[in-house]
């Protein structure tokens, strides 16, 4: 099958930088996935995304579809002809549905019976032919929230189209693309390439742009180039860059032709929060800051230009001058917000509506300020410092900085706490309040930001939760999802033996007088739990491991933890299955019959040594068990009662559970229920036998 290297490129207008790279990515995956579906085979495709273009470069693609046979059946044959062989309106039906007479159809033998069929042989279409309604189709299916109209046109797309280029080797593929018509000419940086660029072929569209047009067209390629810069420029100033990942795929989406520059601004600006610099240089300008050895914020910045100029002194100067001004107004926020405490706004965030039917702010402070007291009587927390942190959280979002950086929300109230004179636990839990803001982000350091923390979060659920808002499907738009996760976490690494039931019926009495669902504190711990689910399935436990202590519905999450590390341990044990398998025998049976675990037990009626070497070996692992249990170290537990699988497989192998008698019967039931009970104190190991 000949092959053919085939090019498409859609020419815009500047695209929305933070979009970029995944409409590049869902444009490749759109037409890679048609041309598959359309049984069109290629070696590789290459996506390329600037500013102002789309493209993609599949190598060697099947210049058209496989000719294909296709065979359709119809009746069987007994029942198409009558006795003497004449065709039967189904078989003549059949036939002109084929389109050819009854003599033309074949008898092919189909899952055991000799049926008509017809076969068909269709030739395959020609690529380019399919080419524009795949570019089309693809197109239409970017992800773009709001499409936009230009001219007089009806046509939307996310920016105007200005160019389009179907290039299948040396060959243009002829097609109006969203309005543009075709063609093989590309054009390169705005200022430093002139008029349309001519295509010989698909090929040479990398180079071509590099060399004549001054367009680096491979994002990732791009995005390496200006690491690197960045990295040189940092080493000429002596500095060290700081290079997030998310600055540096908006900055490389931004332009076409990177050119890394460093500038200076004046050191008093130094004075203000750096976190707060470094943001207005990172929103408003897309530069990267640098700092010291000691991560100090430098006085210094690096910008990236899109083009070469001739006197780069200039472009600093003007990056300087404009970044002045940013700097000027988060200094002249900062100095203003301090003139009045945080304090002071407290009565005015009873202006601020928290939620409709939840109330204000000020109102879920109070609330927050009650639980975190709470929970800090239960913590050796201090309860002072709990109640503070919580009244103050929130003041920040009325100071002038956090209302122009969004982002600075709790931090801001950090500085401004410690300004006051607020103890430096206090500032420290309002800056905390919101961790872990993300997967992977660092839970609170002090006790009080954890009380807070968690205080923050569970109003917010319980709250929600009370007046029918829960998460649904893919929404969740209060991020109740990764509140809960963060409050489980933060229990789990700061080790607190808080119970989550408690704390759940604690956060809805601050409610009252709402009319919430009366089965909201239900309906929330079976949340939370169930993103314990998500969370361990993400660290690599099992669903059974998981499922085993889910069961048991532990209501501290540290324990749940532990159980949870302590299955996981014990399933890694050579004796884990045939105990799991063991125990799933034993649940079967007592599930049948009442016998509890703590049903007494006759040692005369114990007549087969089986029975009588496991009710001896139960009591022995009990006393060795028990003040583990009761320690909550659960893996040591658990490994001391794997010695129990030699004899519970004799137990079973030798001894008949359901005898004739009924004492000796419920006897050895309440064995095994002595022997589930054990067990029971971790987790229900039944649940990780796979039948």
């Amino acid at each position: 099958m000949s092959t053919r290297d085939l090019l498409i490129e859609i020419g815009t207008e500047e695209l929305p930088p933070k979009s970029l790279a995944g409409l590049s990515a869902a444009f490749e995956d759109s037409v890679c996935q048609q041309l598959k579906a359309k049984s069109l085979q290629f070696d590789a495709c290459q996506r390329f995304a600037t500013p102002r273009r789309l493209a993609l470069l599949l190598t060697r693609l099947q210049e058209s579809q496989a000719d294909q046979e296709n065979t359709r059946f119809g009746p069987a044959v007994k029942a198409a002809f009558d006795d003497n062989g004449n065709p039967k309106p189904a078989a003549e039906g059949f036939a002109r549905s084929c389109g050819v007479s009854v003599e033309n159809l074949q008898r092919t033998e189909k899952d055991g019976v000799e049926k008509l069929s017809y076969t068909i042989l269709e030739k395959g279409v020609a690529t380019k032919e399919l080419v524009p309604d795949i570019v089309m189709q693809a197109l239409g299916q970017l992800p773009i929230p709001k499409r936009m109209r230009w001219g007089s046109s009806r046509t939307e797309f996310v920016r105007p189209v200005h160019w389009c280029v179907l290039l299948f080797g040396e060959e243009l593929i002829e097609g109006t693309i969203l309005d543009v018509e075709s063609s093989n000419t590309t054009f390169g940086h705005r200022f430093h390439s002139e008029g349309a660029l001519t295509l010989t072929k698909a090929q040479d569209y990398e180079t071509l742009l590099e060399t004549q047009g001054k367009v680096i067209p491979r994002f990732e390629k791009r995005k390496e180039l200006i690491r690197e810069q960045v990295l040189a420029e940092a080493e000429r100033a002596n500095a060290n860059a700081v290079i997030e990942d998310a600055l540096l795929n908006e900055v490389t989406a931004l332009v076409e032709l990177p050119v890394a520059m460093t500038g200076d601004f004046d050191v008093d600006y130094l004075q203000v929060p750096q976190e707060a610099l470094v943001l207005a240089m990172k929103s408003h300008q897309k530069c990267f800051n640098l700092v010291d050895d000691n991560q100090r914020l430098l006085p210094k910045f690096i910008t990236i230009s899109n083009l070469e100029s001739k006197d780069p002194a200039q472009v600093i100067e003007g990056n300087e001058r404009v970044i002045r001004p940013r700097l000027a107004d988060a200094r002249f926020f900062f100095e203003t917000d301090k003139q009045s405490p945080l304090a002071s706004r407290y009565e005015q965030l009873g202006n601020l509506v928290f939620q409709d039917k939840l109330g204000t702010v000020k109102d879920k402070c109070e609330r927050v300020s009650k639980l975190a007291s709470a929970l800090a009587s239960q913590t050796n927390g201090n309860q002072n410092y709990c109640e503070r942190a919580a009244r103050l959280s929130k003041c920040d979002l009325l100071t002038n900085m956090v209302g122009e950086f969004a982002d600075l929300q709790g931090l801001m109230g950090y500085y401004y706490a410690l300004n006051d004179g607020e103890p430096k636990e206090v500032a420290q839990a309002i800056n905390e309040q919101y961790q872990p803001r993300f997967a992977g982000d660092a839970v609170p350091d002090s006790l009080t930001g954890a009380l807070l923390a968690i205080s923050d979060k569970l109003d917010s659920i319980v709250g929600l939760f009370g007046i029918g808002q829960p998460p649904t499907g893919s929404k969740d738009p209060f991020a109740l999802r990764r509140a809960a996760i963060g409050v489980l976490r933060i229990m789990i690494e700061k080790e607190l033996t808080l119970d989550l039931a408690s704390c759940i019926e604690i956060a809805l009495e601050n409610f009252s007088g709402k009319d919430f669902e009366a089965d909201t504190a239900a309906k929330v711990f079976e949340f939370m739990l169930d993103r314990f689910r998500a969370w361990y399935l993400d660290e690599g436990i099992s669903a059974e491991e998981f499922q085993s202590v889910f069961e048991l519905r532990p209501t501290s999450p540290l324990d749940f933890h532990q159980r949870i590390q302590a299955v996981h341990h014990f399933n890694s044990l050579p004796e884990a299955a045939a105990l799991a398998a063991a125990n799933k025998r034993v649940s079967n049976i007592l599930s049948k019959e009442e016998v509890g675990g703590d049903t007494a037990i006759d040692e005369t009626l114990l007549t087969d040594m089986a029975e009588s070497d496991l009710f001896k070996l139960l009591g022995a692992v009990e006393k060795e068990v028990g003040p583990l249990f009761s320690a909550g170290k659960y893996t040591e537990g658990l490994q001391a009662l794997s010695v129990m699988k030699d004899p519970v497989d004799r137990f079973f192998d030798q001894v008949l559970v359901m005898a004739d008698e009924e004492t000796v019967r419920r006897n050895r039931l309440a064995l095994l229920g002595k022997l589930q009970a054990l067990f029971l104190h971790t987790a229900d190991i039944s649940q990780l036998h796979k039948s």
